[in-house]
């Protein structure tokens, strides 16, 4: 029977042995690129499976050798008849998908009844559902006698799809699936120990560029999960409406950060002013382009080839910079030299202008871990170079210390010996000095000697003159200015008045106190038990007066000694006193002379203040008992 199957095999022709995967022993694998197989594309999305499954719509299902990545109309669906020659075999075999961005998948499975199973893939649905626990999707074929089964696809999706189907036994699928998850632990593990490393740097050093580097690289860990479908597996396996975002969004970081990442660690602030203005319009662009997408049209996060403009910016500022004498931006460039690679050559891999392999697929991850790699020696270059400039600077700083200890040395010696022969000098002034001030200190003494001579002999002069005045006020000849010589100001009457009252102790007018302490005014006394304030004025001739008690003494003493010839009007005008205010005073002067001639007491110039004291006025006795501690005052 097997025999007899391979006979009409061969007998279909070379060209359809060509397309048809056959489950043979002595293979483990064959992968059918989309212009290897039969497919036809439904513009309206209407076909159903009883319609392009009939025996006549098989010519409908043509091979297109010239189809490349670039010719895939996305929305549309892709039907694809896949032909498998069944041969008795002990393997079990499966029909799988690369692609893990394709939206919708239906599998027509022919069962040994010769009925169809349809099965529903695709990463618009929930992780969940497949039947096998991979990133991929995988189809189990049903054993058949020895045959030619065809198997029908119907591919959708909202963005370009890679139409590859691999063709192997369960054994190779497993050791694929954990060659690869091996790998993908190896990359993603590299990104964590990066991104944990430059953490500890930041801790130790707490330069900001560390922690916008972690931030790159976790997006760029997060963009190849969203691609690899290992993102959709285990992080939102539940949430499939997230897979038409997460790439996009996580591209947009990778390119965020990694300008962000340029500007703080090649400093073009200050290294190359017009490239740092065209990384900040660049990020701006980008960012109103990613909320274009994100808010409007999603769809446009499948033209990732917009990146080559940030990327291609950022290598042309590591070189310029690089070439401006900056020593840790040559790794920065080899990184991202080697990033323009990878996503070159992926470029590459899509318009099928190189052969699809492993290396070619991934080549970007390659490339990303390299670049991480690279990137991460720049920073560590980076600190070398600035440890090698510290060292150096402490070295000249160490230098120019002892330059200038051997300079204080040396101008302390100097110093030591000016201040010595100062020293010297310095003694035979102080002794010269001391020798000064001995023949100054007898001087001074001989002149205090002579000084105390001088002051008996003018305090002799003075009590002399003062003598002298009083026998010319005795005598009723002294005029203003010889007056003022004894009563010159307001201080020198209070002070009379003061020796005049209390010369025989103060004793209280209303409860005869002697006990007192300084009253309101100056020269004022306040009674210690009924607090009774007594003036200076008080109780004299003085009390109430409008002008200054110094002319109000010249008066009283023409008063006294009745000196004739002068006129009220031309004392008003040597005394600056008004003409009725000296009147009045005089007036009250002369009552008080008659009350004390009346009362037998002769007043003469040498008596002349007897009229001062004992003038009992009347404003000063108290009206009621209430007014018992009125105050006396001027």
């Amino acid at each position: 029977m097997r025999a007899f199957f391979l006979f009409v095999l061969f007998t279909i022709g070379w060209d359809a042995l060509s397309q048809t995967a056959t489950t043979q022993d002595n293979t483990d694998e064959r992968i059918f690129f989309l212009n290897e197989l039969e497919f036809l594309v439904d513009s309206t999305n209407s076909l159903s499976f009883e319609q392009i499954s009939q025996p006549q719509a098989a010519q409908k299902f043509k091979r297109r050798p010239a189809y490349q990545n670039k010719d895939y109309r996305s929305g549309e669906s892709y039907w694809i008849r896949f032909s498998v020659a069944h041969i008795a075999t002990e393997k079990v075999w499966l029909i799988e998908f690369y692609d893990q961005t394709i939206d919708h998948i239906e599998a027509y499975i022919p069962k040994p009844d010769g009925t169809y199973e349809k099965r529903v893939m695709g990463d618009a649905y929930p992780f969940q559902n497949r039947k096998f626990g991979h990133k991929n999707f995988e189809v189990q074929l049903y054993l058949h006698d020895p045959s030619i089964q065809y198997y029908y696809f119907r591919v959708q999706s909202h963005e370009f799809a890679d139409i590859r189907i691999a063709f192997r036994s369960v054994d190779r699928f497993i050791y694929y699936s954990l060659n690869e998850y091996f790998l993908f632990g190896t990359f993603y593990g590299m990104i964590v120990i990066i991104a944990l490393y430059n953490f500890l740097v930041f801790l130790a050093i707490r330069e900001i560029k560390n922690v916008y580097y972690i931030f790159y690289i976790v997006s760029v860990a997060l963009y190849a999960m969203s691609l690899d479908g290992v993102g959709f597996q285990y992080i939102w396996p539940n949430h499939p409406q997230w897979n038409d975002y997460a790439s996009g969004i996580c591209l947009y970081s990778v390119i965020l950060w990694a300008l962000v990442f340029t500007r703080r660690f090649l400093s073009t602030r200050a290294k190359a002013p017009r490239i740092d203005l065209a990384l900040k319009v660049m990020i701006v662009v980008r960012t109103l382009v990613f909320l274009f997408e994100l808010f409007f049209y999603p769809e446009f996060f499948a033209f990732r080839f917009i990146e080559i403009l940030p990327l291609s910016l950022i290598y042309y500022a590591g070189v310029y910079v690089l070439m401006r004498g900056y020593r840790p931006a040559r790794y920065f460039v080899i990184a991202y030299g080697l990033l323009l690679i990878g996503f070159f050559v992926r470029t590459l891999v899509f318009f099928n202008i190189i052969a699809l392999t492993t290396v070619s697929h991934y080549s970007l991850h390659f490339s990303f871990v390299v670049e991480m790699l690279f990137l991460t020696f720049a920073l560590g270059d980076r600190i070398t170079i600035l440890k090698d400039n510290r060292d150096r600077a402490l070295r000249r700083i160490i230098h120019q210390h002892e330059v200038n200890m051997a300079l204080k040395d040396k101008v302390t010696r100097e110093l030591e010996q000016k201040v010595s022969e100062r020293t010297i000098e310095l003694n035979l002034k102080n002794a010269e000095l001391e020798e000064s001030n001995d023949r100054l200190t007898r001087q001074t003494s001989e002149i205090n000697k002579i000084n105390s001579v001088l002051d008996l002999d003018n305090w002799k002069l003075k009590n002399r003159i003062k003598e002298v005045l009083e026998e010319r006020l005795l005598e009723k000849t002294m005029d203003y200015e010889e007056f003022k010589t004894l009563y010159p100001d307001t201080l020198a009457c209070h002070r009379f008045l003061e020796d005049l009252k209390w010369q025989a102790g103060f004793t209280c007018r209303k409860c005869a106190n002697n006990k007192y302490f300084d009253g309101a005014q100056k020269f004022a006394r306040r009674c210690t038990r009924c607090g009774y304030n007594e003036s200076i004025t008080a109780y004299t001739v003085f009390h109430g007066i409008k002008f200054p008690i110094d002319k109000a003494f010249y008066i009283a003493y023409l008063a006294v000694t009745g000196r004739k010839g002068a006129t009220l009007e031309a004392l008003a005008a040597q005394l600056d006193v008004g003409v009725n205010a000296i009147w009045g005073f005089r007036k009250k002067v002369t009552d008080r002379i008659a009350e004390l001639s009346e009362q037998g007491n002769e007043i003469t110039a040498s008596r002349w203040q007897d009229i001062i004291l004992d003038f009992e006025q009347k404003s000063l006795r108290p009206k009621s008992k209430s007014a018992k501690h009125e105050n006396v005052s001027e």
